[in-house]
């Protein structure tokens, strides 16, 4: 991602203010109209998928709990090593291994954080679905460890978003849309075209298989 491109994305939608600190509410999530032939939920087009990320506000901080004790951000927080240790996160999930300036490392934040760097670039052409899955077990094992997850790229849009977006996915079982849903009631996410389609096929291999229904 070029300096340019990430100014695009961050806008003036940007927000100084720290980090948010809520849980998702699955509870209002709506349901995806479901196809009864097949017995699938629908499967969104691309086209339909940027309309709902473009519906929704413009609003991100330096990192948003967009599910209860995962944190979604950017480098600027990646690089608070004292924030971090106040949030009390134990695990950090960096999308942009290796890129512009994020510094994460296994060497950067020591034993007290366990790290799992993706070398990610945020082009349409990078195929990040190799990773879905080790991204999501990472998550998926700090967090049922009890511990507390922080997952960047960047700017916090569009790599570590979809690394998110799998996790909730595979692990909750939630269709493509309820996962959008879920993480933009705390924060503005919009993946890369190529990333988008990536998931769209995920979703439909899950629901193929039977894991995943809208909550």
């Amino acid at each position: 991602t070029s300096t340019g491109h990430m100014k695009e994305k961050l806008g003036h939608f940007y927000s100084i203010s720290a980090v948010s600190k809520v849980g998702c509410n699955t509870q209002n999530l709506d349901p995806e109209q479901e196809d009864p032939e097949k017995n699938l939920c629908k499967i969104p087009s691309l086209q339909e998928l940027e309309e709902v990320l473009h519906s929704a506000p413009r609003s991100c901080r330096h990192g948003d709990e967009v599910w209860p004790n995962l944190y979604l951000g950017d480098m600027f927080m990646s690089h608070d090593k004292l924030g971090l240790w106040q949030l009390s996160i134990t695990h950090v999930l960096n999308a942009s291994h290796g890129k512009l300036c994020c510094k994460g490392s296994d060497d950067f934040y020591g034993t007290t954080v366990k790290y799992y760097g993706v070398p990610a670039n945020d082009l349409p052409t990078f195929d990040l679905s190799p990773f879905f899955y080790p991204a999501a077990e990472f998550i998926h094992q700090a967090l049922t460890s009890g511990g507390k997850v922080f997952v960047h790229c960047a700017v916090g849009v569009s790599r570590s978003a979809a690394l998110v977006l799998a996790y909730l996915m595979i692990h909750h079982h939630l269709t493509l849309l309820s996962s959008v849903r879920c993480v933009q009631q705390k924060r503005w996410i919009f993946p890369n075209r190529g990333f988008l389609r990536q998931l769209i096929a995920l979703d439909q291999k899950l629901q193929e298989k039977g894991l995943n229904e809208p909550k």
